[in-house]
């Protein structure tokens, strides 16, 4: 019997001594497997365009496009989906139920509410990241807002922007980012609040290594091309100062500055070696917009900067909507020609150098 029990603690520990440095092997190799995944790109790209309402089943749903709107981004999509991050405004809620705002007559009354299953096309488009702060936010109270945030959570896409989520932090390829989401109406983080957004991106820098802002501000309409350095009215109401808040931001620690709200292309700027675009206009506005002139067209842009956040290049993807709110590449690149003009006037300071042939923008030398 003892020779049997030698025989087997023998055995044993025999197996143990086997077992261990296969065991230190294969943790040593995952280890080293994850350090190798764990470098951060030194350029990220980022795709930006400005709001997006893809039709509105309220108050019916001939506002709505053909095919369950699931072409809608078919000419564009090639543009869309090759950056690490891609942006959008949702201009609306997405999802159903909730109270519509009170009209007088709804015939009138722009209120916009997507069917929930409209969010795949936004997927697949390629979009990982939405503002949800506008003048649209509340268009069916907090029963809408939180119908929309359950419907992007599901969608593993990321967003920010109402007064239950201002901010989200979120790691893609490794790049930790910080993302605030500002507009001064009603259900979003309001924008005019500046101590707490300065205290919301001091966070975040302090937690990322990128931190993004989106703002949905400014006055509306073919008037409203120019950005002005003051608070803007519109409609009787304050619709924020641009200019200061988004100075303010880069100050605070912001990277990157994506501006819409005014339905029109806007300039561009660069503060501090970060960039800031102040509207990027009406980017797929399917019914119920104005179309016409300058509210037609917008850029997509495609924006380039180090993992530290710092300006390296932006190309812009002129395009232009046709028929109810199609977007298609633009082949007058107006919407070039209106960032080129209007940066040039409204911000003559600014180290950036446009170049025509290749439709990008760079740091002046």
């Amino acid at each position: 019997m003892n020779f049997i029990y030698i025989i087997l603690t023998f055995l044993l520990l025999s197996s143990f001594s086997i077992k261990t440095p296969h065991q230190n092997y294969s943790t040593h190799f995952l280890k080293f497997n994850q350090n190798d995944t764990l470098k951060k790109k030194d350029t990220i790209n980022l795709i930006a365009v400005g709001d997006i309402m893809m039709g509105t089943n309220f108050p019916n749903k001939s506002y709505l496009p053909n095919n369950d709107g699931a072409d809608l981004f078919n000419n564009v999509v090639s543009f869309l989906n090759k950056g690490d991050i891609t942006f959008g405004n949702l201009e609306g809620v997405i999802g159903n139920g909730g109270v519509p705002k009170s009209c007088n007559n709804p015939k009138y009354c722009y209120t916009f509410r997507m069917p929930e299953y409209y969010v795949s096309t936004i997927k697949n488009a390629g979009f990982d990241l939405l503002s949800i702060a506008n003048n649209h936010a509340n268009d069916f109270g907090l029963e809408g807002r939180k119908k929309t945030a359950s419907v992007l959570k599901t969608a593993g896409i990321n967003f920010a922007g109402s007064l239950e989520k201002p901010y989200a932090i979120f790691i893609k390829n490794n790049i930790k980012y910080g993302f605030l989401s500002a507009a001064p109406n009603s259900g979003c983080f309001n924008m005019k609040n500046y101590s707490k957004a300065v205290e919301y991106i001091n966070l975040l820098d302090s937690l990322c290594d990128i931190v993004i802002v989106s703002f949905h501000a400014g006055a509306e309409g073919y008037k409203a091309t120019h950005t002005p350095k003051t608070d803007e009215i519109y409609l009787g109401y304050n619709r924020g100062n641009v200019y200061k808040f988004s100075h303010m931001c880069i100050d605070a620690g912001a990277d990157i500055l994506l501006g819409h709200g005014p339905h029109v292309t806007r300039a561009v700027e660069l503060y501090k070696n970060r960039f800031i675009t102040y509207s990027m206009g009406n980017f797929c506005t399917y019914a119920r917009f104005n179309l016409k002139g300058p509210s037609g067209v917008s850029p997509i842009l495609d924006l380039k900067v180090n993992n530290k956040g710092e300006f390296i290049s932006a190309k812009v993807i002129p395009i232009k909507q046709l028929g109810e709110g199609i977007p298609v590449y633009d082949s007058l690149k107006l919407a070039w020609k209106y960032i080129v003009e209007l940066s040039k006037e409204d911000f003559p300071e600014s180290t950036l150098y446009f170049d025509n042939n290749l439709n990008k923008i760079f740091k002046s030398k």
